[in-house]
């Protein structure tokens, strides 16, 4: 009996040691699993921010874009409206040329 109690009391401790050694190494994931979740974290903020910045950067740069056409357009339509303008000036002054001449004689 006294034999079969050493090797109960060896195995008892072992498996107690095995289970410090479990509980032990379930702490540690535990811990790590934690870290990573917060660097997973750390990682979406910081690609939220990156994105949010880019999108800034592109609406700028589309504004400044969109103003630039807008500029050039009302540029090339003023200098449209002013060549019509000269050309319906030079007929009218033809027309009245050819009113003149033709009640006049």
């Amino acid at each position: 009996m006294d034999a079969s109690s050493r090797v109960l009391s060896e195995l008892a401790s072992r498996e107690a040691a095995l289970d410090a050694q479990i509980e032990a190494a379930r702490e540690e994931a535990k811990r790590e699993v934690e870290a990573a979740e917060q660097e997973a974290a750390r990682i979406l903020r910081d690609a939220e921010a990156r994105a949010q910045a880019m999108q800034a950067e592109h609406d700028g740069q589309l504004t400044t874009e969109t103003q630039a056409i807008r500029a050039d357009a009302t540029a090339q339509a003023e200098g449209d409206a002013q060549v019509s303008r000269e050309r319906a000036s030079a007929r009218i002054q033809q027309a009245a040329e050819h009113i003149l001449k033709a009640v006049l004689p």
